[in-house]
């Protein structure tokens, strides 16, 4: 019995002497870590809530930069299809303009003296005229060739005709006139070129 009593005491005074050992402590030292623990995840729950708002400013950014290329190249889309919609039609009426060209280069001189065809003759010429009038207000410029050095890009050689008046290369003859619409290709000028005589 007396042992037993001897064993309360001594944790009773062990009990004691810790808590005045302790009483000089401060209280936040006195933590079981519990609280720290909850620092450190918050801690990382802020990292985690930053980088996400890293990442999503970044997809912002993106899908800003995205929307921008778009529109510039549907602005560009739409310039270029009002820029070149009369395409296909200033094609067709080349035809037109040739055959018109055609026709007044084969008017002999003494049938445009003649008084019957003047006005004729005047009439094709005004249309000629219009002809390239209207072409101009729309873009649509010829192709320099004669005298010219031969351009691949601009030019279609038929062929190859001996000179010494002309440098090798350069187009001495004309086919067919060539066209441009704004800065495109229409249609190539059909040429000779001059080429070494024997």
């Amino acid at each position: 019995m007396n042992g037993e009593k001897t064993d309360d005491m001594d944790k009773e005074s062990l009990s004691e002497a810790a808590e005045a050992e302790l009483a000089g402590v401060p209280e936040d030292m006195l933590d079981d870590g519990a609280e720290d623990d909850e620092t450190v995840s918050d801690a990382d729950r802020v990292v985690e809530l930053e980088e996400e708002l890293a990442e999503a400013k970044q997809a912002v950014l993106y899908a800003k930069a995205e929307e921008q290329n778009t529109r510039r190249r549907l602005e560009q889309e739409k310039q270029n299809a009002s820029s070149y919609a009369a395409t296909g039609f200033a094609r067709d009426i080349l035809s037109v303009a040739d055959n018109l060209e055609r026709a007044l280069d084969a008017i002999p001189d003494e049938l445009r003296e003649d008084e019957k065809f003047k006005g004729l003759v005047a009439g094709l010429e005004a249309t000629g005229r219009e002809i390239v009038t209207i072409f101009a207000k729309h873009g649509i410029e010829p192709v320099e060739a004669i005298g010219e050095e031969l351009d691949p890009n601009r030019h279609q050689a038929m062929v190859e005709i001996p000179t010494d008046d002309a440098e090798p290369g350069t187009i001495v003859q004309q086919m067919q006139r060539g066209y441009v619409i704004k800065d495109r290709l229409l249609r190539p000028a059909l040429v000779g070129v001059a080429k070494k005589a024997d």
